[in-house]
């Protein structure tokens, strides 16, 4: 079964990257095939939170996008676009500095697709009065998603499933992984010209229209800007209290969302107008094909071999979780990724005890699965988000296109990353 499950995971995987045919219909396909052969069950697919579609994801997603479809008859997308525009005179690499700079601070509060999928709506909306191409605002701000989300317990979800194993605080992977993250992000901003060259010129007539608009007359609707205001808040501070609440992020989002529709009195098309189905749709098939590499023990004994190539040395084995996790977490999704480490890594950890600070491996296997989203277009969950916003905006992201940069982003981060880890975890530990 284990050949079957690689043999379809590969098959769709070339398919995808190769951008000729419909990446929602090749991930659905290759779930109908483990689950029709069957390599992986109806309850592995349902049920199990290691072998199964995330409904926490899905459901996430969904209430996010319906909360974005009603924040759009407001207005207030096109003011903030007209503001940020507007700071940055015009200039559109200081706009994507700003745009960045956001979304790795949004990511660390609440997590990467709630924040993308907030800020993506103000990037196409400063593009378009600026006359300029969308696709490289749209990838830097993926980057900036799945480096920002890194930083917190709550910035990405493979942090909560470390955090329930190693028994790590909030504060731990704040004090821990935070530095590292503002020296990546730092490194980040300063490739940004070299990254996405000829994405900066702007026709100066453009500049000159923009910064002659009054953003308060963009907001079309005020009272219901001040409802979604309200609701926004709410859901924040219960996406930040989460663990306190005992109520998940989806639960969360698919309240406000539901609370927005009977506040606003919006029409059925028009609060499910920002909906990705095809996005959704695609997750599914995704989760259902990555299951059934986990349910065949694949990845795990992928992940085993790799933990044991070292010998035991403390610093070569962070540093090989490190890369096994950013190169894996690249072309898998990270949550199941992390859900199958983590055992192993317990295991390994109290190996480390008087060879280097005993939390350094599961730092390294949270970095290497946040980072190594960048990896590629499917690697991080943010990423297929914005490949889907970007579709239906006319401002299409091929899978190379990302993945070149993305390359680039995961490889420096690679390189920081060890620098960071063996200084303090082992040399000044």
């Amino acid at each position: 079964m284990s050949v079957i499950a690689v043999t379809v995971f590969v098959v769709a995987y070339a398919l995808i990257a190769n951008d000729r045919v419909n990446k929602t219909l090749v991930a659905l396909t290759g779930a109908a095939i483990v689950v029709t052969l069957p390599v992986i069950s109806s309850s592995d697919v349902f049920y199990s939170r290691t072998t199964g579609i995330d409904w926490d994801v899905i459901f996430l997603l969904l209430g996010m996008m319906i909360i974005v479809s009603v924040l759009r008859r407001t207005g207030v997308f096109e003011y903030t676009a007209i503001w940020a525009a507007k700071r940055a005179k015009g200039s559109s690499l200081r706009i994507m500095v700003l745009l960045v700079l956001v979304t790795a601070f949004g990511s660390a509060l609440l997590d990467n697709v709630t924040t993308v999928l907030l800020v993506a709506p103000v990037t196409l909306l400063v593009c378009e009065r600026l006359a300029i191409n969308a696709a490289p605002f749209l990838i830097a701000e993926a980057f900036a998603a799945n480096i920002g989300g890194t930083a917190t317990l709550v910035g990405d979800p493979p942090n909560i499933i470390i955090a329930s194993r190693a028994g790590l605080s909030f504060n731990d992977f704040l004090i821990h992984l935070a530095p590292l993250v503002v020296i990546v992000i730092g490194v980040f901003v300063t490739l940004l010209p070299k990254l996405f060259p000829g994405a900066f010129t702007v026709d100066p007539q453009r500049v000159a229209d923009v910064m002659s608009l009054e953003e308060r007359e963009a907001i079309r609707d005020p009272s219901l800007l001040i409802k979604c205001g309200v609701v926004l808040v709410l859901v924040f501070a219960a996406f930040i209290a989460h663990s306190l609440l005992h109520m998940d992020p989806s639960v969360v989002a698919l309240l406000g969302a539901g609370i927005l529709i009977v506040v606003s009195g919006l029409e059925r098309a028009d609060y499910l107008a920002s909906v990705e189905w095809d996005t959704l749709l695609f997750f599914a098939g995704l989760f259902i094909m990555v299951g059934a590499l986990v349910k065949t023990g694949v990845v795990g004994q992928l992940a085993r071999s790799a933990a044991t190539v070292t010998g035991g040395n403390a610093v070569w084995t962070t540093m090989l979780i490190l890369a096994v996790s950013l190169a894996v977490s690249g072309v898998i999704n990270n949550v199941p990724f992390a859900a199958t480490m983590a055992p192993i890594v317990g295991e390994l950890a109290p190996s480390m005890l008087g060879h280097g600070h005993p939390h350094a491996l599961w730092w390294a296997l949270a970095i290497g699965t946040g980072f190594g989203g960048n990896l590629t277009a499917v690697g991080a969950s943010a990423n297929v988000v914005i490949l889907g916003i970007a579709r239906r905006a006319d401002n299409p992201i091929t899978f190379w296109e990302f993945t070149r940069k993305g390359a680039v982003v995961t490889a420096t981060s690679f390189a920081l990353t060890g620098v960071y880890l063996w200084v303090r975890y082992f040399v000044l530990s």
